[in-house]
């Protein structure tokens, strides 16, 4: 399997053209764009490399990446409290403050629960073997548990009474019930929409060398003005309505926790795991 993704780098962008000499050929294959088992290969590799890192160190990048997330809500109630353009200005202008999260986290390497139920998914799906199966689950309940528990400290942050944070408290509020604010069903559709949009991120990434940023911006842009729902970052929100008073945990599991988890499992999964492996898998296989 090694083999052909090398093999896919002779069939690049200039490397059959007879109008270029090999320096060409090699700046023509620089500028192409990865085929698809070879971008496979690379995220199926991060997989593996995550699989491998020791529980601590996810409990710890995967924590950071918790507290990372929750500048998504703080910098929309900043936008949203300063805009001053009217009600739907700020609702296209607020969005913006969610991507600066995501882009932490990417840039940043840090572990978040989204992004690895497609890259942990890969070897799962290539090996298909028990062990591999128990480190996945494993690494899936250390940086989830891990995740959520970073932003609930920020969710804290937010919560406690300062200048600072009394000032935005309108928007911050806000914002905030927003993520408690739909029925199962529709926090569970919106769900799998936004995990279909975090997996896809991460296979566009490979493709994306000096865009990467524009990426992760656009794509995260369009799950907060559709107002999807993402585990991690909505779960600030969340938690910081039940720490302000305004919902029980009850609230928190029941009609934000368990309906966005099972939505975004599926559509990073299903949607984009299973779908991406199903396409290459033949070609896979065609090389021994």
């Amino acid at each position: 399997m090694a083999s052909k993704p090398e093999t896919t780098d002779d069939n690049a962008a200039g490397h059959a053209s007879p109008h270029l000499d090999e320096k060409e050929r090699d700046q023509a294959s620089a500028h192409s764009s990865p085929q698809a088992l070879v971008i496979h290969e690379i995220i199926r590799e991060e997989g593996e490399t995550a699989l491998q890192r020791k529980p601590l160190a996810l409990l710890w990048s995967a924590l950071a990446a918790g507290l990372s997330m929750g500048f998504s809500f703080l910098t929309q109630a900043v936008l949203k409290s300063k805009a001053s353009v009217g009600a739907e200005g700020a609702s296209l202008i607020a969005p913006a403050g969610y991507c600066v999260g995501f882009v932490i986290v990417v840039l940043g390497r840090q572990q978040l629960f989204t992004e690895s139920t497609l890259t942990v998914v890969l070897p799962v799906l290539t090996r298909k073997d028990i062990r591999t199966t128990a480190a996945a689950l494993r690494l899936w309940v250390i940086v989830l548990t891990a995740n959520l528990a970073g932003t609930w400290i920020f969710a804290a942050i937010l919560a406690s009474p300062s200048s600072f944070t009394h000032t935005l408290a309108p928007a911050l509020d806000e914002l905030a019930q927003a993520s408690l604010g739909s029925s199962l069903v529709s926090t569970a559709l919106k769900a799998v929409l936004a995990g279909w949009l975090i997996a896809l991120m991460v296979w566009l990434l490979p493709s994306a060398r000096s865009a990467a940023v524009l990426i992760v911006a656009m794509l995260t842009y369009v799950v907060a003005v559709c107002e999807l729902s993402h585990i991690i970052a909505g779960s600030v929100e969340a938690a910081y309505v039940v720490l302000r008073g305004n919902a029980a945990i009850q609230d928190y599991l029941l009609r934000f926790f368990v309906p966005t988890l099972l939505g975004n499992v599926i559509g990073g999964i299903a949607l984009v795991g299973l779908l991406n492996h199903a396409s290459i898998a033949p070609e896979m296989t065609g090389g021994h």
